[in-house]
């Protein structure tokens, strides 16, 4: 008898076995746990639904060859009382589904469609506690949906052919009210001003623009593209006479002071923090190679070979879905790497996640749970990276409950490229060239949606915003890639780009501002049918490069490109001049749908000037302000004050975090992020061996202060001064490091929050130029808050993220924070704190301060703090210092305890006994100081010279820390119960 073969939706069901165990049931458990919930039994698995013509031998050799492990699982489907199904919508990516339709063709040849889901099962609770456990923390009603039975459809999800009909906004009539309403309604996102130079252009045209050319536009010209307000005009007023302010505003280019005491700033990137990094180039630093202008710094390594560097921010995807919106965050940055210059290749990611404390109960409407943010963007960032083969070494997590609404999401990626590919450039006759991923509606508005505000609409108003990466995809991408790069002969491209915030439209508009460029967008690959012309161009869908391709090596690129399974097609050329000199020219189905000169996508943007204020207020450092106090002044014991410190959750281990990524894929790492005997030491910063062999290392760290927020400026010298630190600890050259900054900023419409900006550039300025760090890159996002359903604004605190890298002349130079023997001192080398000012002690204690000094120079000693560094790097360099660790959240005295527990183990207790410390020098966390471990104190001390420094102790074996005899005193608290205080369940 011959079976009727069908497209019928074959169902598969696959479960651990009983003995192999159900981690991901046990985490389940814990949840139900913590809600209040009593389940007796907790199992999960996973559903997979293939569609196709499958007969029931093809369905046999799919379980036993593709979907079951005979060894660990089953094809399980027992009856419980409750099973709730969690499956994609329609539409959105998924990944594992793609895998498995490849491996369907090879192995059966079949052209098949899957979807996969998560099946979770229970005992001993109902079937409405269940559905509002799964839906609260392990589904998002943005890209999943809940069912309450075994999800088994007729046919799976697809699109249909959309019809085709260009479209026309009229504009030029509309008054300057309609114009604001139209960029809102049509998610633009463009202030007035905006808005009236597009109605002129369009005047002078004489004609209406396409909606594909005011989408296009609106994705130019978003703040998330072309970073408007740091590079506009601001009128920036203080309410203190500039004379008793901190900054010194009389040596700064592009400023003008005026009569009335304000400053008008030209350009405020270019006038600060671009202007450092351009003054140190032309002061001697020229080790970098390129700067501000591509997707990510460049700066030399050796003479053959050099290092690229970028930090993104993905919030405000990562508020709404945040597993997909840090995967493709970290995956974007990744293709960042590999877009720069004529590819690099990526070979460390980091990550800093700023997020609501996770016992947050009050959760506003529109609003993840916290505990659910954090765990999903770890894992997001967790997955891509692993699967991509690229560890992931550095990064922090900052607990506070203004990210409720909006959780900073910063990803950064490390590549490697060959010194003489760090430049690029389209030509005309280049074709157009998309490699990778399909084409669909994930991402669609998101560059625009990236520079919004949240409100508690935001995850109805904009899930097609969301996009959700494929890993495997992109490192197919980047085989081919890296081969099309080494080919003989030099690249087969000329230039390259990824294919980020704004799709296409930013991509092929960035590399064909100079010469133009002819898109023909039904040629594009499509996830599934029924995209319009305009989506398929602003579609932010991932995966997605975009080369210019010589057409004589077209050919060659295909083939590698075959080879390694990465899809092709070409959607133009290069190379289009029209009356207005370049333009960009769109077509769908032989017709054209848009054309814009170049000039006015990228030159045409208003710049208005912006409004910037600044008043201080307590701990601002005028002459008369008081530190700020926070909290309830009252006595604490040292031991207690310790111990609650080492338990915050800022400054607690972030091991749970922390070894769920690998450190060690591509055999590059030589200092991870946990270091010592146990693997339980924070690590300053991690270094890896770009080129395996060369003996030369790369330091990859970061800093954040965002406990100085009251005043920007400092927040800045104390995150560079921080970054600059740690970097120095493992061995880097403080005359080698180059950094990034990441502005998140609440909405800089208020000149308020635009005043907190200006400031904190004008730190990074004075910084960079005290540290002689240049800037390579940077990005910022400034439009992060919140509004709730009641009209009540969330604002997060204004963050500065530096992140740095600084090159390791010798490995063998490299130096872990651990304490190493006992019979070693231990000393504390920088400038004696003055103040608790923006400490966690004062965070938990409440604090009085004597008034806040005058000049910066008296906070953050921006002359000592540079010279700290290079006599500690030499130090280390000279092999004088067995242990280096910098003092920052917590202050001295976590430093030390975090050395002793990382240095110790039950075989080998290390200890110490310290003098009397009062608070502010057990706890101030004042930047430019550092903890070192050392032989031969006689000598270190002989090489420090006039460097403040004190001798903290000797290191013994007695397993205790004790301070003083004659104050508040720790007598005999263990290392080890310092340690369970660090390694606290904070992030479970």
């Amino acid at each position: 008898m011959t079976e009727t073969l069908t497209n019928a939706v074959h169902r598969f069901v696959v479960r651990n076995k009983p003995l192999v165990g159900d981690p991901h049931a046990d985490e389940i458990l814990r949840l139900a746990e913590s809600a209040g919930l009593g389940p007796s039994l907790v199992r999960t698995a996973r559903v997979y639904l293939v569609e196709g013509p499958v007969d029931s031998h093809e369905a046999q050799r799919l379980r036993t060859e593709l979907l079951v492990d005979p060894v660990s699982e089953t094809e399980d489907a027992d009856a419980v009382p409750v099973a709730i199904e969690v499956h994609p919508l329609p539409g959105v990516m998924d990944p594992a589904a793609q895998s498995l339709e490849r491996a369907v063709a090879d192995l059966l040849s079949l052209d098949v469609r899957v979807s996969t889901g998560r099946r979770y099962e229970f005992r001993g609770i109902t079937e409405d506690d269940a559905r509002r456990l799964v839906e609260s923390r392990l589904a998002n009603a943005v890209v999943h949906r809940v069912h309450t039975d075994a999800f088994h459809p007729d046919r799976l999800p697809r699109g249909g052919e959309a019809g085709f009909e260009l479209r026309t906004v009229e504009i030029r009539s509309l008054s300057a009210d309609r114009l604001d309403a139209l960029s809102r309604d049509a998610h633009l996102f463009l202030d007035t001003a905006e808005m009236l130079a597009i109605q002129s252009e369009y005047q002078t045209l004489d004609r209406d623009p396409t909606d594909i050319e005011l989408e296009t536009l609106a994705q130019t010209w978003s703040e998330h593209c072309v970073h408007k307000t740091l590079k506009s005009t601001i009128r920036y007023e203080p309410s203190a006479p500039l004379a008793d302010d901190v900054i010194d505003w009389t040596a700064r280019p592009g400023h003008e002071l005026h009569a009335d005491g304000s400053v008008t700033i030209h350009n405020l990137l270019r006038s600060t923090v671009a202007a450092a990094t351009h003054e140190l180039i032309d002061e001697g630093v020229d080790w970098t190679l390129s700067v501000f202008v591509d997707n990510a710094g460049i700066v030399k390594l050796t003479d053959e070979q050099a290092v690229c560097v970028k930090v993104e921010t993905h919030n405000h995807p990562s508020a709404i879905e945040p597993y997909g919106g840090a995967a493709t965050g970290i995956g974007g940055c990744i293709r960042d790497i590999i877009g720069t210059g004529l590819a690099a290749k990526p070979i460390a990611n980091t990550d800093v996640f700023c997020v609501a404390t996770q016992d947050t109960e009050d959760v506003p409407e529109g609003c993840l749970n916290p505990k659910q943010v954090l765990s999903e963007v770890v894992a997001g960032v967790r997955d891509y990276g692993n699967r991509m083969g690229i560890p992931t070494l550095s990064g922090a997590v900052w607990f506070d409950d203004r990210h409720i609404g909006n959780p900073l999401v910063f990803a950064g990626c490390v590549g490697l490229i060959p010194a003489h590919l760090t430049h690029g450039d389209a030509r005309p006759g280049d074709l157009i060239v998309a490699l990778g991923g399909r084409t669909g509606r994930d991402g669609i508005h998101g560059a625009t949606f990236s520079s919004a505000e949240l409100t508690e609409t935001h995850a109805d108003e904009f899930s097609h915003a969301v996009q959700i990466g494929n890993a495997i995809e992109e490192k197919r991408v980047l085989d081919a890639i890296l081969r099309a790069r080494d080919v003989p002969g030099g690249p087969l491209f000329s230039a390259i780009t990824d294919c980020g915030a704004g799709g296409f439209s930013s991509a092929v508009g960035e590399m064909g501002e100079h010469v133009g460029a002819e898109v023909h967008l039904d040629r594009a690959p499509l996830k599934y049918a029924g995209l319009t012309y305009t989506e398929i161009w602003i579609s932010e869908a991932q995966e997605r490069m975009v080369l210019a391709v010589p057409p004589e090596r077209l050919d060659e690129l295909r083939a590698i490109c075959d080879e390694e399974h990465a899809e092709l097609a070409v959607l133009g050329e290069f190379g289009r001049e029209g009356d207005h000199g370049p333009e960009l020219i769109l077509n769908f189905r032989d017709q054209e749908v848009g054309r814009l000169p170049m000039q006015f996508l990228h030159d045409g943007i208003p710049t208005p000037t912006r409004q910037a204020a600044w008043t201080p207020t307590a701990g601002h450092g005028s002459t008369t302000a008081e530190v700020l106090e926070r909290g309830t002044r009252s006595e604490h014991k040292t031991a207690e004050a310790l111990l609650k410190l080492l338990a915050h959750p800022n400054i607690a281990s972030k091991h749970r975090i922390i070894r769920q990524y690998d450190h060690e894929v591509q055999g590059r790492t030589v200092l991870k992020p946990l270091v010592g005997p146990g693997g339980r030491g924070p690590g300053d910063a991690a270094v890896i061996e770009p080129i395996p062999g060369s003996g030369v290392g790369l330091a990859i760290g970061c800093g954040l202060a965002t406990g100085l927020e009251d005043d920007p400026y400092l927040m800045a010298l104390a995150a560079i001064d921080e970054c600059v630190r740690n970097l120095v600890c493992v061995g880097a050259d403080p005359g080698r490091i180059a950094i990034l900054d990441n502005f998140c900023w609440p909405s800089c419409k208020k000149p308020g929050n635009l005043g907190s900006l200006v400031r904190a550039a004008e730190g990074c300025y004075d910084a960079a130029k005290a540290y002689r760090t240049p800037f390579v890159s940077g990005k910022d996002s400034l439009n992060n808050q919140f509004t709730t359903k009641d009209g009540t604004t969330i604002e997060i605190p204004p963050t500065l993220l530096i992140t740095g890298i600084g090159r390791v002349s010798t490995l063998d130079a490299c130096t872990t924070m651990d304490a190493k023997a006992a019979g070693n001192t231990l000393i504390v080398v920088g400038p004696e704190p003055t103040s608790l000012r923006g400490s966690h002690y004062q965070r938990l204690f409440g604090t009085h301060d004597a008034p806040a000094p005058s000049k910066p120079s008296d906070r953050v000693d921006i002359a000592a703090g540079p010279r700290t560094a290079r006599v500690v790097a030499e130090l280390i360099a000279g092999g004088h210092v067995r242990a280096a660790h910098d003092v920052s959240d917590g202050g001295l005295l976590v430093a030390v305890a975090e050395m002793l527990l990382a240095g110790s183990s039950t075989a080998a207790p290390l200890g110490l006994s310290l003098d009397t410390l009062d608070p502010i020098a057990a706890f101030a966390e004042s930047p430019s100081r550092y903890v070192l471990e050392v032989a031969d104190l006689a000598r270190v001390a002989e090489l420090l010279g006039d460097t403040p420094h004190r001798v903290l102790g000797e290191i013994n074996t007695s397993g205790t820390l004790a301070v003083g005899s004659d104050g508040p005193a720790v007598e005999d608290l263990s290392v080890e119960d310092l340690a369970t205080a660090w390694l606290g369940n904070v992030l479970a």
